[in-house]
């Protein structure tokens, strides 16, 4: 287990996790909305996690799609309008230099709907929480992307003409099953698991950190300020786009 170092001691700190991830045969991780944040998407946590005067948590069910189909489309349409102007950062950067250091042995799970994993290179994401890009009927069941366009407060299928939901994972809904297991396997595998911009709240995604935990990786957080999981980790905490170029530039460093 690694102790948590003091978050004052930042340049201790990536030296530890450089040498973690330089000793990895296999690296995954698990990124939130704090990545997103930095591109200017917001995250919906804290006391400014508002929307309309809602908590997010309220809107984000298929209770309230149920009540009210009109309302939390709009919610979505906001969100998706919002990712047009949005572009990858630093810290989307890093995370393909990782993938590109370890190909197939690099896994990234992401709670985040925004796709900028995605468009910023990375191959292998994992969206545990679906994606705004698409559509799902919830007559024929169809998934379609629609990236890019404006829709309607209560947009329809095309084919059997049904109302459409965004592909999202809501609040007291299960998680795709599939990907899911493949999340799993790769923490279960991993030497290193890299957790960043989550606040480590939201289960199950939290769980793999647990998990990954209690199977002896090396566990390294990239977070403004220490989560709900600071105990026997790695902590690096600054804003992750700044965080991440400078663990791969020290990653480069140690491999000299």
């Amino acid at each position: 287990m690694h102790p948590v170092i003091d978050v004052g001691d930042l340049d201790g700190a990536l030296a530890q996790a450089a040498d973690g991830l330089r000793r990895a045969k296999r690296v995954a991780a698990l990124t939130g909305a704090g990545v997103s944040a930095e591109s200017g998407l917001a995250t919906f946590r804290g006391g400014g996690g508002l929307w309309e005067g809602r908590a997010v948590e309220v809107v984000a069910t298929p209770e309230a799609f149920q009540r009210n189909p009109g309302l939390v489309w709009r919610f979505y349409n906001l969100r998706r309008a919002g990712l047009r102007s949005a572009r990858p950062n630093a810290g989307h950067l890093a995370l393909v230099d990782l993938e590109k250091r370890w190909g197939e042995r690099f896994t990234l799970i992401t709670q985040n709907v925004d796709g900028l994993h995605q468009a910023a290179g990375s191959g292998r994401v994992l969206e545990l929480h679906g994606g705004l890009a698409r559509v799902r009927c919830t007559g024929c069941k169809a998934v379609t992307q629609r990236a890019g366009e404006a829709l309607p407060d209560l947009p329809s299928c095309d084919a059997c003409g049904a109302l459409l939901r965004p592909d999202v994972v809501w609040f007291h809904e299960m998680l795709p099953e599939s990907v899911w297991r493949v999340a799993c396997e790769a923490v279960e595998a991993c030497d290193c698991f890299l957790v960043i911009g989550t606040s480590a709240v939201v289960y199950p995604a939290a769980g793999l950190i647990d998990m990954a935990r209690a199977l002896g990786a090396c566990v390294i957080e990239v977070n403004l300020e220490p989560a709900a999981i600071a105990a026997g980790l790695i902590g690096l905490y600054g804003p992750s786009g700044q965080v991440l170029p400078r663990l791969i530039k020290r990653l480069d460093e140690s491999a000299t």
